[in-house]
């Protein structure tokens, strides 16, 4: 197995580092199409109105600057008559009216698939094109003073739903296209006829157009799983197209199969494709756009920054995929920007586990993420996961993630916050524990990592619960513990105020184990079944281009030994027990997981569900829990008054309110809810 190191990325990174040119400006035309008040004018506490203004950024770079290299095919993008590939992106900026009103922070929220996630993640609002005072929410971002910035950065994205876009251009090889073998996974939780190679419930992503139409030149497998070997289907059995008024429509990005996709079977698609986008200019697209707000005055044509003078520090935010998306921004070193100034001071990586992914591939594409059953093989996870220097004894490699930052002087203050999902369905452990999962390893100074325990990576909806076998976990930790650490992550930057101190499960301390323990410690509750199996990222051979250049020769990749992941410990109840314990989980009426299995109609049903965790209530009285063989004492037994309950609701908020991991609003708002609320297990 061939397992190349990122040296030579890293080192045509530092020669960036050393002789990157002067300033230029990366963004040509700002073009605004809208600017108007935004939540119909109405003041944010001292900060006051807030203005929207919405666009289009028009940027070129210089293939032939060093900082610009670690670019996948750059060198095969047009170039126009100076020498530089253009392309553009969407903008979407919310502002203080007075920008001296405002707190001088800029948050950018790199958008996940092309939708805004920022106001509803603090702000507790909805809305993916944000202007009345409905979706401002609680205003809490805008009564902090801050101003939010989005960009279009991935070019698979598909319009519509005031989706944000990019567009990057094709890479050609002269007047010849490029071509390669591409590998896709498709998995559905019910029976489908016909479907399109990448779908996902925030919409379709573009895929790549087969070199030769016929699906003849093609091969699919399908398997139950990965534990089974796969099957090949013979080119009778489907073909490339999409079921439509009950008949079969040509199309060259949709595979239809006759029998129709069994729910959960992993169904493995593997064609020579052509014309790949150049997916790495989406790095470039939100240091450039990042770094033209914070610190030009004005535009090639000289057309005003919106921003000019108003931003002393920047932070990026993202969530999952766009969590991911920060990952490999810094791991490619794009926090330095061609005038060699820092872009980020702050990064806020939520439930991102130990991942980067296809976001400066040949063939990229960036929706992809393995999971404990779908998507192993996508490589969205690779060496190195951790924050200090480690040592895979297998490969011999050794690395941080953060070597390119640290080698310009631009590592930002770093906040992760991983749910418990994230250790059960995408290898978060990996972040903190060497690649054997024998022992702890520690984190960069610069880094604070925060476990939300018994979180769920995503809330779902009341629609997906026949999907799984247990009840969807209703925990959501995003609102009060990311204000607070927002919060404190700003403190951080601005006058170096130490944050609250990391909180996740360690193998030192007992909080960190192997499935087998966790399984022998796990409450045996009537009905409820453990998962047999989680997420263990594989050690992945795309061939020697793959790191170097970002180019797979070995589609679909050579699967090599499993990484050792662990899982959090969990007390009596089956809670768990580091981390984050927010009241609900300090004062239970329930047991929550980071972990659901599939249901026998979503197929697959020893499997674990890709981002939803389990709820499991518990018994009202001592009399109905042993009828029913529950070991967990019941809610009458643990509380015997509601006042008794809302005390310890009370002591558990302030507590975590001491330790800076919830805001007084948010204590206020946890009490208030414990005192409305009847001693019984809330329905999901």
């Amino acid at each position: 197995m061939h397992l190349q190191s990122n040296s030579v990325r890293l080192g045509t990174f530092l020669l960036a580092v050393c002789a990157a040119l002067p300033a230029r400006a990366e963004v040509v035309r700002v073009q605004i199409d809208q600017r108007d008040s935004f939540a119909e004018g109405q003041a944010f506490g001292k900060v006051g109105p807030y203005e929207r203004i919405a666009g289009r950024l028009f940027l070129e770079v210089d293939p032939d600057l060093p900082g610009n290299a670690v670019i996948t095919d750059l060198k095969y993008a047009p170039r126009n008559a100076r020498g530089r590939v253009e392309f553009w992106s969407d903008f979407y900026l919310l502002k203080p009216v007075d920008p001296q009103r405002g707190n001088g922070a800029l948050l950018y929220d790199v958008n996940n698939r092309g939708n805004k996630l920022a106001l509803w993640t603090f702000n507790d609002a909805r809305g993916n094109t944000p202007l009345s005072r409905a979706d401002a929410g609680n205003g809490f971002l805008m009564e902090q003073g801050y101003s939010v910035l989005w960009c279009g950065w991935n070019g698979d994205v598909v319009e519509g739903d005031g989706r944000l876009l990019t567009s990057v251009p094709v890479a050609r090889d002269g007047d010849r296209p490029l071509t390669g073998k591409i590998h896709v996974e498709i998995c559905r939780d019910e029976k489908v006829i016909s479907q399109p190679f990448y779908w996902g419930p925030w919409g379709i992503s573009t895929a790549y157009l087969p070199v030769r139409p016929d699906h003849r030149a093609a091969t699919l497998t399908m398997r139950p799983d990965r534990l089974h070997p796969a099957v090949t289907l013979a080119h009778d059995q489907w073909s490339f197209g999409r079921w439509e008024d009950g008949k079969l429509v040509p199309d060259p990005v949709h595979l239809y199969v006759k029998e129709g996709l069994r729910p959960g079977w992993l169904y493995e698609l593997v064609y020579e494709g052509q014309d790949p986008r150049v997916t790495g200019l989406g790095l470039a697209a939100v240091r450039d756009c990042v770094s033209f707000f914070r610190y030009a005055p004005a535009d090639r044509q000289q057309a005003a920054n919106p921003l000019a003078g108003g931003v002393r520090r920047a932070c990026i935010f993202g969530i999952s995929q766009s969590g991911r998306f920060i990952n490999e921004f810094l791991f490619d070193g794009f926090n330095t920007d061609e005038a060699r100034r820092m872009v980020f001071d702050a990064a806020l990586i939520h439930v991102s586990g130990s991942g980067r992914g296809q976001f400066n591939r040949r063939f990229g594409m960036t929706t992809l993420a393995g999971t404990a059953h779908e998507n192993q093989i996508c490589g969205s996870e690779s060496f190195p996961f951790a924050t200090t220097v480690q040592t895979d004894p297998v490969t011999g490699r050794s690395g941080e993630i953060y070597a390119r930052c640290r080698a310009a002087g631009h590592l930002p203050k770093i906040m992760f916050t991983q749910s418990a999902t994230e250790y059960w369905t995408r290898g978060a452990s990996l972040l903190h524990t060497d690649v054997q999962g024998r022992g702890d390893i520690p984190l960069d100074p610069h880094v604070r990592l925060y476990t939300v325990a018994g979180s769920q990576h995503l809330g779902g909806t009341p629609a997906e619960r026949g999907l799984w076998q247990n009840l969807r976990n209703p925990l959501d930790d995003r609102g009060p513990v990311l204000r607070a650490l927002l919060v404190a992550l700003d403190r951080w930057v601005q006058s170096g105020q130490q944050p609250p101190q990391s909180r996740y499960p360690r193998i030192d301390q007992g909080t960190l184990v192997s499935l087998d323990k966790l399984r022998a410690a796990f409450p045996k509750i009537p009905g409820v079944n453990l998962p047999k199996t989680f997420y263990r990222p594989a050690r992945l051979d795309f061939g020697p281009r793959w790191d170097s250049q970002g180019i797979a020769d070995r589609v679909p990749p050579e699967i090599g030994p499993e990484y050792n992941t662990l899982v959090p410990a969990v007390d009596a109840d089956g809670n768990e027990l580091a981390g984050i314990r927010l009241p609900e989980v300090a004062v239970p009426l329930a047991t929550y997981t980071g972990w659901n299995l599939r249901s026998k109609e979503a197929g697959a049903e020893e499997m674990l569900a890709p981002f939803h965790g389990s709820y499991l209530p518990l018994a009202q009285t001592k009399a109905e829990r042993q009828q029913s063989g529950d070991p967990r004492p019941s809610i009458a037994e643990r509380y015997p008054t509601r006042e008794a309950y809302v005390a310890r609701v009370k002591q558990a908020a302030l507590e975590l309110q001491q330790a800076g991991l919830l805001l007084e609003a948010d204590v206020r708002a946890a009490i208030d809810a414990a005192s409305r609320r009847e001693l019984t297990a809330p329905t999901p």
